[in-house]
């Protein structure tokens, strides 16, 4: 006759079907926020049972219990092994565990944003078809929405258990037969009692065990030292005045049921911008900590002794511990009775080592996961909205994409406004160079922390090489912009510190505007040359001087004109020549002064008239005919003084192509 499960205290169901495993004895590890792990030995009639028909398959294991119904443990069969013939029978041994486990299997490399932690872990475990059943209803508060939140080289499962450690959720599991629930808590209100469970009697186990009743049997409070205070700190850019005074740095405190020195832990950063947000964060790590402080080692045989299950303790000897617990761990071995061919049958044993704490003290489930740290800095590329060369904010942060982030669309969308490191950043003055989309960029994590992005400089690359050819043009240093949108024009500044030939050049696209508020000096060693396309206009308000060396050549393609409100005076050391190509027009409103020191003489053609210190001499007019000097003197001085060569045409600056 083929060995059943039917009436026995503990059976298992798997998907072979009905009694084709059999249950011979489990060791089943639970805890709060931690994941829990069944290993189950099962006895078969068959040897050849497919290690790839059971893995990754349901396996729900029952017992009954004394006030009627059953406890389940069900999970997910993660390891399947064949262990030989032991008692008679093929022998098999079964891992198992939740659905949440599957979450260890997977790493990923992503962004959201604008989620909360709850939403965030709701969009990754639906990735895995419904497997995991998550039951939320019964936390007390909705964790805020966070704006930036990045899943960097972790597993799901880390990621998931990390923000809930953040929030201060912790997580137990819900067992019934063929499926489990993942049920998430931040206090006393997401718990309950076992039915048949709510009162459990203290038994010595000294004065003799009896299996037929189900009580503690040992039951060991206990103490430890922990921090009575929670400070944290953090620094929000926006508000920077109102963070470094302080106005972000929150405190939690719970103090300690017996007489210690305050003990502090304070943090840095906290990762939050909101104070609020850190009292929450602050809170859920001092209840963490004062979690651990009462420690309640324990021990029985009752069978609703289970992680997540609230119970009241009866008849301890020490009135003290007659309260409400909650269990916070397991460690429970149960033995099935025997398939033995020989007809021997023993009884089921079930034993249960367990961890509480005292329902009067706040618990929150100590962190377990550790967030990933970036290694150094990365690169990225400067994404932004389509058709847009720049995009930024009134901060001057950028967008970018992420060379891992393969979900990232490359637009608006494919991170959070980052901030941008600048030569100088004063109030209302020092640098500003806004990467620009399609550039590369050094981006580098504050605090190694991938959700605090920092773009800290730019490289070139393949497709975006330097302004200059390189090595060739190795000595030049150059700020070069391009002019947007479209390009096609730029503006520059650039050194080149060749030996010999050494240059500064500076480069206008359109317009060059200076204001100078006190004095402008320049000195010039060699040539100065200016050239003006279109016109030059020039407003002094005070005086103008020009002290010329050597010659002053002036040459106008239109009309010359000069304006005097009082004064003009025109110097020549020797000569002084003004020449007109048809008509010279003096006039003055009353009186026209021509003064010599020797001889005035006035010519028109070949005729001539010369005003001497003695006499006048002229070329027809019947005057007294002066000296043959005096003559000849006369034609000289009426001889015209010829304008100099045109003025030598300036060189033409770098164009900014070579």
């Amino acid at each position: 006759m083929l060995p059943t499960q039917s009436q026995r205290e503990v059976s298992v169901k798997t998907v072979l079907g009905a009694d084709v495993l059999l249950f011979k004895r489990m060791h089943c590890s639970e805890a709060l926020g931690r994941l829990s792990e069944f290993r189950i030995e099962l006895a078969s009639e068959r040897g050849d049972i497919r290690i790839a028909d059971v893995l990754g398959t349901g396996l729900t294991v029952s017992i009954d219990l004394a006030e009627g119904g059953q406890r389940h443990f069900h999970g997910i069969v993660t390891q399947f092994s064949y262990q030989g013939w032991r008692d008679d029978k093929p022998s098999y041994q079964a891992v198992v565990h939740p659905a949440l486990w599957l979450l260890t299997r997977a790493t990923n490399c992503r962004i959201f944003q604008d989620k909360s932690a709850l939403e965030i872990v709701k969009a990754v475990v639906a990735e895995y078809g419904g497997l995991v059943s998550l039951k939320d209803g019964l936390l007390s508060s909705t964790p805020a929405p966070r704006t930036y939140c990045v899943q960097y080289r972790e597993s799901d499962f880390n990621f998931v258990c990390r923000l809930l450690e953040e929030e201060g959720i912790y997580y137990y599991f819900a067992h019934r037969d063929g499926a489990h629930t993942l049920v998430l808590a931040d206090g006393y209100g997401a718990h309950q009692t076992v039915a048949g469970y709510e009162t459990i009697l203290f038994r010595d186990e000294e004065e003799g065990r009896d299996p037929l009743k189900e009580t503690v049997t040992r039951f060991a409070p206990g103490g430890e030292i922990q921090a009575s205070v929670v400070t944290l700190n953090d620094f929000d850019f926006e508000k920077a005045s109102a963070s470094t005074s302080g106005a972000l740095m929150v405190k939690a405190t719970i103090p300690a049921p017996f007489d210690q020195r305050r003990y502090e832990h304070y943090d840095y950063p906290g990762r939050y911008v909101a104070a609020g947000t850190g009292n929450g964060f602050a809170r859920a790590r001092i209840e963490a900590l004062h979690g651990q402080g009462e420690r309640i080692e324990a021990a029985g045989n009752a069978r609703g002794l289970t992680a997540g299950a609230l119970f009241t303790l009866a008849e301890h000897p020490r009135s003290d511990q007659n309260r409400a617990f909650l269990i916070t761990g397991t460690q429970t071995e149960v033995t099935g009775t025997n398939y033995r061919t020989d007809g021997s049958n023993e009884g089921m044993d079930f034993r249960c080592v367990f961890e509480a704490i005292g329902k009067e003290h706040a618990y929150r489930a100590p962190a377990g996961a550790r967030k990933p740290v970036v290694q150094g800095p990365q690169t990225a590329m400067v994404v932004g909205k389509s058709g847009e060369e720049i995009w930024t904010d009134q901060y001057g942060r950028i967008k970018v994409q992420f060379h891992w982030d393969r979900d990232g669309a490359s637009d608006e969308t494919s991170s959070c406004w980052v901030r941008v490191q600048q030569g100088w950043a004063g109030k209302g003055w020092g640098m500003m160079f806004v990467p620009r989309v399609g550039m590369e960029v050094v981006v580098s994590f504050l605090e190694g922390d991938p959700d605090r992005p920092l773009v800290t400089g730019c490289v070139y690359n393949g497709d975006a090489m330097p302004p200059h050819a390189l090595p060739a043009k190795q000595t030049r240093s150059t700020i070069k912009s391009n002019s947007s949108k479209g390009g096609a024009n730029f503006n520059e500044l650039r050194f080149d510190d060749k030996k010999g030939a050494e240059q500064f050049y500076m480069h206008a696209a359109r317009d060059l505007e200076q204001r100078i508020k006190g004095d402008a000096l320049a000195w010039v060693g060699g040539d100065h040359h200016t050239r003006v396309g279109k016109d030059s206009i020039e407003q002094v308000d005070g005086d103008r001087h020009y002290k010329i060396g050597g010659d002053r050549r002036e040459e106008t393609g239109g009309s010359a004109t000069q304006e005097a409100a009082l004064n003009m005076v025109v110097e020549g050391g020797m000569k002084s020549a003004l020449y007109a190509g048809q008509t010279v027009h003096i006039k003055a409103g009353m009186n026209v002064v021509i003064e010599a020191g020797a001889n005035i003489t006035l010519k028109a053609g070949a005729a001539f008239l010369s005003v001497g210190p003695a006499v006048i001499v002229g070329s027809t007019m019947p005057l007294p005919m002066p000296s043959a000097s005096t003559a000849v003197n006369a034609a000289v001085l009426a001889a015209t003084i010829r304008p100099g060569p045109p003025p030598v045409a300036p060189r033409e600056a770098d164009d900014g192509k070579s």
